[in-house]
């Protein structure tokens, strides 16, 4: 099966440091990520719970891969709630890569190998589906910031 893999980009008017703050700083996360907090210190083989901020519940879980502040950020994820297999092989890697371009930042968002994992042609529908929530929902907060 050929790589199937998620990669999005868009503009945001703001700042490297605050796109980045928005990204890894809880003052910020629950805004676009649908309520939840991200529980890990950021450094790289560290667990990484994303928990919804009013009930506590574990809706994604991973490990934070590599970290190159205030550039780059790659973690994996998994439904620990599904019926998909709690193993390395299933989880898919979510990199955000950010670049300052013309007083603002572009930031690019991939997730994937869907093609690697278990159920993973339904994964990738479900997380198509969804359409550009995650990447608008950054941009707004972001832009909101300055």
């Amino acid at each position: 099966m050929a790589e199937l893999v998620i990669r999005k980009t868009v503009k945001v008017e703001a700042p490297l440091a605050t796109l980045w703050k928005v990204l890894t700083d809880n003052e910020f996360i629950p805004q676009y990520m649908f309520g939840c907090v991200a529980e890990t210190d950021w450094k790289p083989g560290s667990p990484l719970l994303w928990k919804g901020a009013a009930d506590q519940k574990l809706y994604v879980k991973g490990h934070v891969v590599a970290i190159d502040a205030p550039r780059r950020l790659e973690y994996t994820v998994i439904d620990p709630n599904s019926d998909i297999a709690d193993i390395p092989e299933n989880y898919l890697k979510m990199t955000y890569d950010l670049k300052e371009e013309d007083g603002g930042t572009v930031l690019e968002i991939s997730q994937g190998d869907f093609s690697i994992v278990a159920n993973g042609q339904k994964r990738y529908e479900d997380v198509m589906a969804g359409d550009d929530h995650l990447m608008v929902a950054i941009k707004k907060v972001a832009e909101a910031q300055d």
